[in-house]
């Protein structure tokens, strides 16, 4: 059976969004090729046609994953700075993120995987997420703010996502928001 150009590359992003939810959901080393392929409604050895090997889909995932978090830093519709920081904060720092780890970013739910991968995918890692700082950078003024935004933006994440009462996970996004807000404008001022 032929498939029209670009059916492979089409699939392969498919594979990738499908694997990446679930990875995010219930961790990827965690989750088998079994059901990563199941999630994305193709059979095991399909993967095969797309990826070497479990590690090397982990690679491209963190690749593909990274690049869809950052594109939301820098798709963030808001022109003023105060206006851009607010979006930011209300839509990382949201219930909804915290809930939905399969919907959000990919580094409060993989990034100590990431640690604990191969070099190669510690490279890819690092490659995408210094694009997207770069990025950042511009918006807040220093790749120091920028790098210290997205840390507390991951670390708050995390600890929300780790104890199960939502009061106190509404406590921690909030004291983080304000945190974050006070400390970039400490951080305009000098």
């Amino acid at each position: 059976m032929r498939y029209k150009p670009g059916h492979k590359e089409e699939k392969r992003k498919a594979l990738l969004k499908a694997s990446g939810s679930l990875a995010k959901q219930n961790g990827f080393a965690a989750t088998g090729v079994d059901a990563l392929m199941q999630t994305a409604g193709v059979t095991s050895g399909a993967f095969y046609g797309h990826f070497a090997s479990k590690t090397e889909l982990f690679a491209a995932l963190i690749e593909s994953e990274v690049q869809a978090s950052c594109a939301m830093w820098q798709n963030n519709p808001q022109e003023s700075i105060d206006a851009w920081i607010d979006y930011t904060l209300n839509q990382y720092l949201g219930m909804r993120h915290i809930k939905h780890p399969e919907a959000g970013c990919v580094l409060p739910a993989l990034l100590p995987e990431i640690g604990r991968a191969d070099d190669t995918t510690k490279a890819v890692f690092e490659r995408e997420i210094l694009k997207g700082l770069d990025a950042l950078a511009l918006r807040l003024g220093s790749s120091e703010l920028a790098w210290g935004f997205v840390s507390q933006l991951i670390g708050a994440v995390q600890l929300a996502r780790a104890v199960p009462d939502d009061a106190t996970q509404e406590k921690i996004m909030a004291a983080s928001k304000r945190f974050l807000k006070a400390a970039l404008d400490q951080a305009a001022v000098k």
